[in-house]
């Protein structure tokens, strides 16, 4: 095991940000204990962006390129979070300088270049993993561990939607996240987490149909400077078309059952809701992301009294201590102490430097998603957008 590991992160926004910050908090914790963890440096070309990071996460530098993160000797492990169409470039290129690689989702922006990422992944002598963050959700986590176990049993049916509204403001500016073909907009951006999810509960995919994509912002005004994130920015007069999807809705067969998903950027008054329902053999379960501290519960047998169908219903189950990832995984980990989405990324950090120190898989978090799995993801949603250009029939995976 090293003496200590270098950490980088390439993308200072909204997503690079809590990458930043989560390398700051996973060696707190869990056991057995890190080696030094070294915050060296966020990149981005944006100079300004990169250095207001790495002052406010505690890096010691920024960089303006991802080469001259490759080339740096004191750096071991980077994160890639920056627009998917550059993804193939900087994880190549880190991967062939040695860097041990945990790169954001989707991939990349098309099948072809995520499969030769998997492939120079596959034959590197580093780790490279893609980060599904919700399966460190501790709710969702749960509600898996009650299907494998058999107290919810198989998969009948998942309903799931994403929905978020950064995009609902027709003045809000354009960025790259409103450009690219057919299946590159919502479907790519939240899609491929709810995606992730349904199968995380309901087994791989089997074929998709009804996939319907559609643009109802049509155009944006061009921002005066650079945009991070979702933010807002000034805006000029100039408008620029919106080339993909503002909302996409599919069902799926899985492995274990039928699956309805829909997903949105225009769904004002929705942030970052992900939301949504199992439904199995001995009951079904609910998760609410804006109340990721509980799950609902249904169990047949909970209505197995004198009164018949008097206690059919969900309940409330507060996640503690005795559900994944929590106990060891907060700073205070005791009954009702809030988490979130925030933590899955520090849940997701401490599994990928575990990975790379060379804990087993007995001692540490579940391994991060491989770039094949990755590459699956890409491939469904490419089934559904193939299937709305088809008037939504039948695509088999």
């Amino acid at each position: 095991m090293a003496d200590s590991i270098g950490v980088a992160v390439i993308g200072a926004g909204m997503a690079g940000k809590a990458h930043a910050a989560a390398y700051r908090v996973a060696p707190s914790l869990y056991r057995p204990t890190l080696p030094e963890i070294r915050l060296v440096s966020i990149g981005d070309v944006n100079a300004e962006f990169g250095s207001l990071a790495a002052r406010r996460f505690g890096y010691s530098r920024h960089d303006t390129s991802w080469q001259a993160i490759a080339e740096a000797p004191d750096i071991d492990v980077v994160s890639v979070v920056v627009a998917n169409s550059l993804h193939r470039e900087i994880v190549e290129g880190l991967l062939a300088a040695g860097k041990h690689v945990l790169c954001e989702k989707p991939l990349s922006d098309s099948i072809e270049d995520a499969r030769a990422m998997a492939s120079a992944a596959a034959t590197a002598s580093t780790t490279a993993r893609i980060g599904f963050t919700f399966r460190r959700t501790p709710g969702i986590a749960y509600i898996r561990e009650l299907i494998r176990t058999g107290v919810l049993g198989d998969v009948l049916h998942f309903s799931g939607r994403y929905w978020t509204d950064y995009g609902s403001d027709p003045k809000g500016p354009m960025s790259w996240r409103f450009t690219g073909p057919a299946g590159s907009g919502a479907l790519a951006d939240v899609g491929s987490h709810l995606s992730y999810v349904a199968e995380f509960l309901a087994g791989g995919v089997k074929e998709v149909s009804g996939g319907r994509l559609a643009t109802v912002i049509t155009e944006r005004p061009l921002p005066l400077g650079a945009v991070m994130g979702h933010d807002h920015a000034e805006v000029s007069d100039e408008y620029d078309a919106v080339t993909n999807d503002d909302y996409a809705t599919f069902s799926a067969a899985f492995e274990h059952g039928v699956g309805d998903l829909a997903v949105s950027r225009v769904a004002a008054g929705h942030a970052n809701s992900l939301i949504f329902e199992v439904f199995c053999e001995n009951g079904s379960a609910r998760f609410d992301q804006r109340r990721p501290a509980e799950i609902e519960l249904f169990l047949n047998d909970d209505s197995a009294d004198h009164s018949g169908a008097a206690r059919n219903g969900y309940r409330q189950v507060v996640l503690g201590p005795a559900h994944p990832y929590i106990s060891g995984g907060l700073a205070m980990d005791a009954p009702s102490v809030g988490f979130g989405q925030n933590d899955a990324f520090a849940y997701q950090a401490r599994a990928f430097l575990d990975e790379v120190a060379g804990f087993s898989e007995e001692e540490s978090l579940p391994r991060n998603a491989s770039f094949d799995e990755g590459v699956h993801n890409m491939e469904l949603l490419a089934a559904v957008t193939a299937s709305a250009e088809n008037d939504g029939k039948k695509v088999t995976l």
